[in-house]
């Protein structure tokens, strides 16, 4: 027996503190439900599970915005019903006003119901916005630019390859408001066309100061020409110029982020709907041979508008098929996270309830152990 140096002490010392620290971690554990508090618990563990947690939280986010993009889609679409059914309207008056029985008078009247009508598009067009963003008005259609200020890109159609194109010669006449005169058969014949459009292509429409170049295979392409009202235009080429370059950029859709990830983007195109694009910027129901014109441009009018409501529908159903993805993804996720980070309370509680036992125990032991130098006493009596 030995009095200077406690060797049975010191033990059972030891192994109360590594009883009473492992039971300390343990109350941590069930006190905040997390199994890994600090990195020293389980350091990959950690890595792993903040990794997953900037996606979970990514991913929670990206549903947030494709349910934004759902109610951008619903918004333009329900401008679009109105529109369409202000186009229905239009149809209606130029089929009466084509009727023999109709006279200059009723047709007169007929023509202002129209003018509002149209006036009442341009107003659905310029007031509809989301989050101060208008949506009807081009904002979010492709872009694309020429090397001439008195000619715009308005319009092109998906098959339109991103690119530069090349017009040599044309000329066009507007007449006193500004809408041009000359035939599609005229200008068919004499506009210069570059080797990048597809062969087939010609002049294809014309409606007000809108000029429309496509095929028959779906090319689309809308220039719209500005100039002095009553005067020729020199569309192509332009003054210091060999040619009008239209560049077509591919750019300007609206991007919605709808993944956690980089890249993971849907671009929705919602062309500019304007009297022009629509193809009734120019109509006249004042006569009776007006109005059977009419009636030819608002099948057209209305089937134009009718395939924008289809893409923004087809888009909206992408939207809510992603919501549906994310959620999916996001539930499975958050039970991979969980069986990371969170503490399996049933196994912890009896981890605790050992290691209390052992923290009593070495806490009796210990205090036994402090007693024994005292037996040396009974020795020197």
């Amino acid at each position: 027996m030995r009095i200077n140096y406690n060797v049975s002490a010191m033990t059972a010392n030891n192994n109360l503190k590594r009883s009473d620290n492992a039971l300390a971690k343990s109350l941590e554990r069930l006190s905040s439900g997390i199994k890994i508090n600090r990195a020293k618990d389980n350091a990959a563990g950690l890595a792993i599970a903040k990794r997953m947690h900037a996606q979970l939280e990514g991913l929670s986010v990206a549903g947030d915005n494709a349910n934004d993009g759902v109610s951008v889609v619903e918004t333009a679409d329900g401008a679009l019903g109105e529109v369409h059914d202000m186009l229905q309207r239009i149809n209606e008056l130029a089929i009466k006003g084509a009727n023999g029985t109709m006279s200059d008078g009723d047709r007169k009247a007929i023509e202002e119901e129209v003018a509002q009508l149209k006036e009442g598009i341009q107003q659905i067009v310029e007031v509809t916005e989301f989050n101060g963003q208008k949506l009807l008005d081009g904002s979010f259609d492709l872009k694309g630019y020429t090397n001439n200020k008195e000619v715009k890109v308005d319009y092109y159609s998906d098959t339109v390859t991103a690119r530069e194109y090349q017009i040599t010669a044309l000329t066009v006449n507007l007449d006193a408001d500004g809408n041009i005169t000359d035939t599609v058969t005229s200008l068919s014949a004499s506009i210069g066309l570059g080797t990048e459009f597809p062969a087939g292509c010609k002049v294809s429409n014309v409606d007000g100061n809108i000029l429309t170049i496509s095929d028959l295979n779906g090319f689309e392409m809308r220039l719209s020409i500005q100039g002095t009202p009553g005067t020729a235009v020199t569309v192509a080429p332009p003054a210091g110029a060999a040619s009008l370059e239209i560049d077509i950029t591919g750019y300007g859709d609206m991007s919605v982020q709808i993944g956690a990830n980089e890249g993971q983007t849907l671009d929705m195109r919602i062309p500019y709907v304007s009297l022009g694009n629509i193809g009734i910027s120019d109509t006249d129901l004042s006569t009776q041979e007006g109005c059977k014109d009419t009636i030819e441009k608002m099948d057209e009018a209305i089937a134009y508008i009718s395939s924008v409501r289809s893409r923004l529908g087809a888009y909206q159903n992408r939207l809510e098929s992603t919501v549906d993805s994310l959620d999916v993804t996001y539930e499975s996720m958050t039970a991979a996270y969980s069986r990371i980070m969170d503490t399996d309370m049933s196994k912890e509680m009896t981890e605790y309830t050992n290691l209390q036992v052992l923290t009593q125990a070495g806490t009796s032991m210990l205090a036994q152990a402090n007693e024994r130098p005292s037996q040396v006493l009974q020795l020197l009596q």
